[in-house]
C-alpha cells in the first residue's frame, strides 16, 4: 500500500509518498502566493491551496501504481481562519497564523473575559494568531461576511473537506483555535457563545489517525486513485512534525525550525502552563503536549539572506561564521511580532550591540543565534514547570544547517538527535494515514518502526558555558525595549 502525506505550509504545499514499510518514495512541492494587504496582516486564498495540492498529487503519483494509494492525511499550518457560506464556497481569503490584526480582540478576550476563564474553558489564553480572535475581528469589521458563515475550519481541514466532503477537524489542530476544551477533547460551549457562533458552524472533531471519509468519486476518477482511498483527519503542522520525528508518548521533545519555530514536548498526561507562555494542546497520538511557538524562525534567516544581503548562498554565508559564543551583536527575531513566551504582536525585529568593527558575518550569526535564544526562552518556561529535557529531535528547513543545529545544542545545552528524514509534517501525515489503514497498531508503533536517529549533536561544555553567558544578556534585551515597540507602530 501507498500513503500520501500533505504538508500545507505558509509558502508551499509539500506532498510525500510513503510505502507500507515507511520508506519515502517521492516528494514534490508546489508554491502559492502569500498576501500582506496591510502592515501586520497575512492572508492566503484557500482555492490556491486546493489547486496546487491537486496538481501536486497528480505529480506525486505519476509514476507509481495508483491503485495502491490507500490513504491521504495532512499536517497543516495552524490557527488560520477559513470560512465557508451555505454553498460551501470560500467567503474571504484565509486569515493566517502569523496575522497580527487582532490586538483589540485578543485584549478583549484576555482582559474582559479574563485569562483565568479562558484557561478554564480551553487550557489556553488568547494570542493574536489564534482563530477565536480572528472570528471576533470578522464579526466586528466584516459583519456581512460574518452573517454568511455556514462553516468555520482550519487550512488543512479545507483540503480534507474538498477531498472527502466531510466538514472535519482533528484534536491537535482544533486545540489552537481557542474554541476547544482541550482537556475533554470537545468544543467549548462557553467559547462558541463568546464568539457568537454555534456548534453547527464548527466541524466535527476526530483524532488525528481517524478516517473522516473516502475520496469523492469524481476526484478518484480525475486522479486515478481508488474511491476507497481513506481521507484521514491529520494534525496541526507541529503535531504532525512530532509524529514524523517520533516525538510521541511521554516526555519527548522536538524543535522545529520552519517558517515559525517551536519547541514541542509530548505528554501522556494533560497539563497546563500556569504562566500561559506555553500552549497546552491535544497531540496527534491521542495524548497531549506543551508547545512554545515563535512566529519567525527560519523565515528570519530567509529575510536576512534574501531581502537584506541579497544572496541565496545560505551555506556560504554561514561558512564565514567562526567565533561561536563570542558574538557581541544580538538580534531579537520578532519580525512578525511574537507569541511564546511574550505574547506581544507589537514586538519587532531588533539588532543591538553593533559597533564599527561589526561584520556581515556577525549579523548573520546574530540572526541564527537570536532564533535559538528565543527558542530557549520557551525551554526555560518548560524547565520552570519541572520538565526535564536532556535531548531533542529537530526538523524543518533550518534543521538542514549543521551550524544552526550546533547552536541549538549549545545554547540549550542538550543533545540534538538528527533523524533520517527531516520531512516532519508530510511524513507525519503519511504515517497517520498508514495507522488509519491498520498498517501499524498505533501512532507510537508507527514512530518506533519508521523514525531512525542517524546522528546526535552533543553540546560542548566550554561553548555551552559561553552561550550561557550570552543568553543571560539576550534575556535582558526584550524586557528593556518592550514598551518602546508599541510607540514605534
Amino acid at each position: 500500500m501507498l500513503y500520501i502525506g500533505v504538508d500545507l505550509g505558509t509558502s508551499a504545499v509539500k506532498l510525500l509518498l510513503m510505502n507500507e514499510e515507511g520508506k519515502i518514495e517521492k516528494i514534490v512541492s508546489r508554491e502559492y502566493p502569500l498576501s500582506f494587504p496591510h502592515p501586520g496582516w497575512s492572508e492566503q486564498k484557500p482555492e490556491d491551496w486546493w489547486t496546487q495540492s491537486i496538481e501536486g498529487i497528480k505529480e506525486l503519483t505519476a509514476e507509481c501504481d495508483k491503485s495502491q494509494v490507500a490513504g491521504i492525511s495532512f499536517g497543516g499550518q495552524m490557527h488560520g481562519l477559513v470560512i465557508l457560506d451555505e454553498n460551501d464556497e470560500v467567503i474571504r481569503p484565509a486569515i493566517l497564523w502569523n496575522d497580527g490584526r487582532t490586538t483589540k480582540e485578543t485584549a478583549y478576550l484576555n482582559e474582559v473575559i479574563g485569562k483565568d476563564k479562558l484557561s478554564e474553558y480551553t487550557a489556553n489564553i488568547a494570542f493574536a494568531g489564534f482563530t477565536a480572535p480572528k472570528i471576533l475581528w470578522v464579526k466586528e469589521n466584516e459583519p456581512e461576511n460574518f452573517k454568511r458563515i455556514k462553516k468555520i475550519m482550519l487550512p488543512k481541514d479545507y483540503l480534507a473537506y474538498k477531498l472527502s466532503g466531510t466538514h472535519c477537524s482533528d484534536m491537535s489542530d482544533a486545540s489552537g483555535m481557542l474554541l476547544m476544551d482541550v482537556k475533554n477533547r470537545c468544543w467549548s460551549k462557553e467559547m462558541l457563545d463568546i464568539c457568537g457562533i454555534t456548534e453547527e458552524q464548527v466541524p466535527k472533531l476526530f483524532e488525528s489517525y481517524e478516517v473522516v471519509g473516502t475520496l469523492k468519486p469524481e476526484l478518484a476518477e480525475e486522479l486515478g486513485i481508488p474511491a476507497t482511498c481513506k481521507i484521514v483527519a491529520g494534525a496541526g503542522d507541529n503535531a504532525a512534525a512530532a509524529v514524523g520525528t517520533g516525538t510521541v508518548g511521554d516526555g519527548m521533545c522536538n524543535i522545529s525550525l520552519g517558517t515559525s519555530g517551536t519547541i514541542f514536548i509530548s505528554s501522556k498526561e494533560f497539563g497546563v502552563d500556569p504562566h500561559n507562555a506555553l500552549h497546552a494542546f491535544a497531540h496527534a497520538d491521542g495524548n497531549y503536549h506543551l508547545m512554545g511557538c515563535m512566529l519567525s524562525a527560519a523565515s528570519c534567516n530567509k529575510w536576512w539572506m534574501d531581502e537584506i544581503i541579497g544572496t541565496k548562498d545560505y551555506a556560504g554565508e554561514q561558512a564565514k561564521i567562526e567565533k561561536l559564543g563570542e558574538n557581541n551583536v544580538y538580534f531579537l527575531p520578532y519580525l512578525m511580532g511574537e507569541r511564546s513566551p511574550h505574547n506581544n504582536p507589537n514586538a519587532r525585529g531588533t539588532f543591538i550591540g553593533l559597533t564599527m568593527d561589526s561584520t556581515r558575518a556577525d549579523m548573520t550569526q546574530a540572526v541564527l543565534e537570536g532564533v535559538a535564544f528565543a527558542i530557549r526562552d520557551s525551554f526555560e518556561v518548560a524547565k520552570s514547570l519541572g520538565i526535564k529535557i536532556e535531548r531533542t529531535k529537530i526538523c524543518g528547513g533550518g534543521a538542514k544547517s549543521p551550524l544552526w543545529k550546533k547552536m541549538i545544542a549549545n545554547i540549550l545545552n542538550i543533545k540534538v538527535d538528527v533523524i533520517e528524514s527531516e520531512e516532519g509534517p508530510a511524513l507525519g501525515g503519511a504515517m497517520l494515514a498508514a495507522v488509519a489503514n491498520g498498517e501499524f497498531a498505533s501512532v507510537e508503533d508507527a514512530a518506533a518502526k519508521i523514525v531512525k536517529v542517524i546522528d546526535t549533536v552533543e553540546p560542548e561544555p566550554e561553548l555551552a558555558a559561553k552561550y550561557e553567558e550570552k543568553y543571560q544578556k539576550f534575556a535582558k534585551i526584550y524586557p528593556t525595549v518592550k514598551d518602546l515597540f508599541g510607540e514605534l507602530l
